[in-house]
């Protein structure tokens, strides 16, 4: 099976960056392939293709499993297994957030859970626990945040991600007019108060 250069250019961009993001260069290139195949491939075929050997397709492959990110199949009259990537990008996209997520940000919240239910004696401690409790603050609030949005429909998510800088205005707006209405609602308690006193 022959790669064509464009094909060829995605899988190796993708192993490099998949390395720098902490996945094996090797899975970043299975990966690719399957991505960019018109149907599934069997490993054979993806050693074949990307000249690696039988043994690192197959450890490859089960890394993909382990990760949900593979579909499995069989074709009549084949005893092979054959792969291939999620049609739609999105459930790629929750899939490998929700993975990451489990694998990276779960046992670190759990740590960080355990470090707050310490009574250190030591001020050096106590400071260092108290940036801890920030830290676990500011991890829940994002993966709450990450959690509602991956719970959207992907219409609605797509809606709210095309948003963009709009979002942030539509915020100050609303702080600003927040802003206006709490100063009249001061002024108009302050007049009230001048006006009793005076009778």
């Amino acid at each position: 099976m022959q790669l064509s250069p464009l094909v060829q250019r995605f899988v190796l961009h993708f192993g490099e960056m998949g390395s720098r993001w902490g996945i094996n260069r090797t899975v970043g290139q299975i990966y690719a392939l399957l991505f960019t195949a018109a149907r599934p491939l069997n490993a054979d075929q993806i050693a074949e293709a990307l000249g690696f050997s039988r043994s690192n397709v197959s450890i490859g492959l089960k890394e993909l499993e382990s990760w949900h990110l593979v579909k499995l199949s069989h074709q009549p009259g084949d005893r092979r297994e054959y792969f291939s990537a999620p049609d739609d990008v999105w459930a790629i996209f929750r899939t490998l957030a929700e993975e990451r997520r489990r694998r990276e940000i779960d046992p670190t919240l759990s740590m960080l859970r355990e470090v707050q239910l310490e009574s250190p004696a030591d001020p050096d401690d106590r400071h260092a626990q108290q940036r801890m409790t920030e830290m676990y603050q500011l991890i829940l609030l994002v993966t709450s945040w990450f959690g509602d949005m991956q719970r959207l429909d992907v219409a609605t998510l797509e809606k709210l991600m095309r948003l963009g800088s709009r979002v942030t205005r539509l915020l100050e707006a609303k702080d600003k007019l927040s802003g206006a209405l709490g100063g009249k609602a001061t002024r108009a308690a302050g007049s009230g108060k001048s006006s009793r006193s005076k009778q």
